[in-house]
């Protein structure tokens, strides 16, 4: 994986030199990401750069690639897990790939299919083609977001770079912070393509391909999830598919290890590697929590002494969270209010002694049906049916019932459940979700955007909320959290459950092998039972969450407060007196406002680190 960036100009009369630089620049914001190797070059009036981390053609993996034929140049951040059969078929056309490295297939592919040549990789990337022949860009990202790409596109000039601190760092367009994009993450705690922290700056969707030239831009998008009317429910069948995936994703030329919670994804990931790799010596890593009901660490050891892994356990602190965040947000230059950022951060610093890559669980929820929000949903509709009286009487009950601070309380998502009385499902599903309610952003003084309303496509209510989920929240928030905070220590995550065999298996995964009931992710877990012992396929799903609510009542008040009182949250639209107030309430115990104040911390310390920025107090 990499860091890359790019600057092409249409303007006439640019120095080429100032082009230089820019990049120059920005490849210094993105060493971070690479610190193997790093590489700037120019194709007409086009020049790319990149940071590069060494996974496979090691030696001699130089970017970017030029075409000496054509001036087509290249610049890719991520790995490309069919390139040995692309390579063959560029040789059977005349085209000899030089280099070992996976990505040196690209200017081959693209020289043979134009645009279409996105549609045969099998990977994760996010990708460049300067085409001087034409005076094109194309800016490339995989089938779900796994690497990021933003652009900005101004008075002819075009900039784009893996994370957005690297255009604050050398972008010749300025920015501005957008209050439309950020009162969109206040409310769901993430980004959702193509909006950024900024207005000038936009995401590449997933599975989109966006081109641009000096008569403007068009963006197509070449791939998106959708489930198919067939059945297609073999454990035999899923077997050769995941365990291909899980094989092409550890072929790499240097170390890797496992990212292990205990739960079913992460174990399942652990087990396969383990059934494919039987002598080799493999590292897993978790986090752990003092807190107990945050504590996966007893089941994540279980699993590694019964696969004969090494476990090395990564303690969270709240101490560590003040620093740890600000890092962050100055390596990327946006806020993400995932809590469990930072601990991802620490679990990658630890890993990035041992490994190059490691493998995670990701995606299996999105795919195969995991979230208890699914099923919600099938409730909802029976909850809409009763009559007034009888749901009256239970939202009172409800909103009655105390704050609690335990992990994903049933009193929080109970009440975000009748909060979304008459809401469509989809904008019912988002609030179950949302990092702060409607209610609270109008108390802050921000109008709350609206909940986008299911798209017109002809499909199941249960289809359209994963394809969601697949696009927005997962590409977008738990990958943006991954790869954000992997890369901040250079340490490539790879999801065996994103492969594209793995999408395409699901294409024909009936609803009912799916969600069942009250019954979640009922194929994986009928085929896990082939690799895990019952009790760990079916325990109760409790995922990666922070004690938050505690800790913001004490050892993280303060540093909270701070930000919360900031002057800049006043100028961001934000009433920072009713921050504070929640934080007091939430101190008190009068209501769990702990994913609201947190969210609002997150965009607190991204004011502060925009105004220092700004004023030139930080480089």
């Amino acid at each position: 994986m990499c860091g890359i960036s790019g600057v092409v100009s249409y303007a006439e009369g640019m120095d080429p030199s100032r082009q230089m630089s820019w990049v120059t620049t920005m490849v210094a914001a993105l060493a971070h990401r690479g610190p193997d190797d790093s590489g700037i070059a120019q194709s007409g009036s086009a020049v790319f750069g990149m940071a590069r981390l060494s996974i496979r053609g090691c030696q001699d993996g130089k970017q970017p690639i030029v075409d000496s034929e054509t001036g087509v140049m290249v610049v890719c951040n991520g790995e490309i897990d069919n390139h040995e059969e692309l390579r063959d078929w560029l040789a059977g056309r005349g085209r000899q790939v030089e280099q070992a490295t996976d990505v040196a297939v690209i200017p081959g592919l693209y020289l043979e299919l134009g645009e279409a040549f996105v549609e045969r990789l099998v990977g994760a990337f996010a990708i460049a083609i300067w085409d001087p022949r034409i005076g094109q860009l194309l800016l490339v990202r995989d089938r779900v977001g796994e690497r990021p790409l933003f652009f900005a596109v101004r008075d002819g000039v075009t900039v784009f770079a893996s994370q957005v601190a690297a255009l604050c760092a050398g972008n010749p367009i300025a920015l501005h912070p957008s209050s439309e994009s950020l009162a969109g993450y206040l409310q769901l705690g993430y980004f959702r393509a193509p909006h950024s922290p900024f207005a000038e700056v936009q995401k590449v969707m997933p599975g989109e391909l966006v081109a641009i030239d000096r008569n403007g831009t068009r963006r197509t998008r070449y791939w998106r999830l959708r489930f198919a009317a067939h059945t297609r429910n073999s454990s035999e069948d899923f077997d050769a598919v995941f365990r291909s995936a899980v094989r092409r994703q550890s072929d790499v030329d240097v170390e890797f290890g496992l990212f292990l919670s205990g739960g079913l994804d992460s174990s399942l990931v652990a087990a396969v590697a383990r059934s494919l790799h039987p002598e080799k010596r493999l590292r897993a890593y978790g986090l752990r929590f003092h807190e107990d009901s945050y504590d996966e660490g007893p089941y994540a050891v279980r699993v590694a002494e019964s696969l004969g892994v090494d476990y090395t356990s990564i303690w969270v602190r709240p101490e560590n969270f003040p620093v740890t965040l600000a890092d962050l947000i100055q390596k990327s230059g946006e806020p993400l209010a995932d809590p469990a950022w930072v601990p991802t951060a620490l679990l990658a610093r630890r890993a990035a002694e041992d490994v190059r890559v490691a493998l995670v669980g990701e995606g299996a929820d999105e795919l195969f049906g995991g979230y208890p929000t699914y099923f919600g949903a099938k409730l909802a509709e029976y909850y809409n049916r009763l009559p007034d009286a009888v749901r009256s009487s239970i939202r009172r009950f409800v909103e009655g019932w105390p704050a609690s601070d335990k992990k994903v309380a049933l009193s929080f998502l109970l009440k975000r459940f009748v909060q979304g009385e008459g809401l469509d499902f989809l904008a019912r599903h988002l609030l179950w979700t949302a990092a702060i309610s409607p209610a609270i952003l109008r108390r802050l003084g921000v109008e709350p955007p609206a909940f986008p309303s299911p798209d017109g496509f002809p499909a199941p209510m249960l289809d359209r909320l994963q394809q969601h989920d697949l696009e927005t929240s997962l590409a977008e928030g738990l990958l943006t959290k991954a790869d954000r905070a992997s890369m901040r220590s250079a340490l490539e995550l790879r999801a065996p459950f994103l492969d594209l065999g793995v999408l395409e298996f699901v294409f024909g995964l009936p609803e009912r092998e799916r969600v069942r009931g009250i019954q979640t992710k009922v194929f994986l877990k009928r085929y896990a039972l082939r690799y895990l012992p019952q009790d760990i396929v079916y325990r109760k799903k409790r995922g990666l969450s922070v004690p938050l609510s505690v800790w913001l009542r004490d050892p993280l008040y303060e540093w909270a407060e701070s930000r919360l009182s900031s002057a800049a949250m006043d100028a961001a639209g934000i009433d920072r007196r009713t921050a504070v107030c929640l934080l007091e309430e939430h101190r008190a115990r009068k209501a769990d406002h702990a994913r609201a104040i947190w969210t609002l911390v997150v965009l607190g310390e991204w004011l502060l680190w925009w105004d220092s920025l700004r004023c030139g107090t930080r480089t």
